[in-house]
């Protein structure tokens, strides 16, 4: 695998994000949920950008970030501006962090315990990617559905 082709597809779908958020027709939806849907897609944005900016921006990048996962889930009621700031963030965190590695690195063990089993840095990319992926389809399926 090509450490630039991973990259490329975290920067398409962190732009497949920002695009879902702006698409909430009305802000407040943002923090709204349905019986049987546990988070917000604002608590979901926020989710993947702490996850994101830990993993990839601080560890592996270097940056100067601490996670409060617990406030990614707790937080409700911020402006869109403010959440689409934080994909920007993330955005240019996942870009820095990419920059910084080498194959090297991606077939080395990942720099800190992981809450998963993996073989390797780029092994644990792939199922950060995922987890993107799984959270992205959840917001949009979740905006159409309130939009109804």
């Amino acid at each position: 695998m090509l450490l630039s082709d991973l990259s490329s597809l975290y920067n398409r779908d962190l732009h497949t994000l920002r695009k879902e958020i702006e698409a909430f027709k009305q802000e407040a939806d943002l923090w709204h949920t349905l019986p049987g849907i546990t988070n917000s897609a604002g608590n979901l944005c926020l989710h993947l950008c702490g996850n994101l900016r830990h993993y990839i921006g601080h560890v592996l990048g270097s940056e100067d970030y601490v996670r409060d996962r617990p406030k990614e889930f707790s937080t409700t009621g911020l402006p869109m501006a403010e959440l689409l700031a934080e994909v920007d963030r993330t955005i240019a965190s996942v870009e820095r962090g990419f920059a910084k590695l080498g194959q090297v690195q991606m077939e080395a063990p990942f720099p800190v315990p992981l809450p998963v089993e993996s073989s390797s840095t780029g092994h644990f990319l792939l199922h950060l990617f995922g987890h993107l992926g799984w959270h992205l389809g959840q917001i949009n399926y979740l905006r159409r559905i309130l939009e109804s």
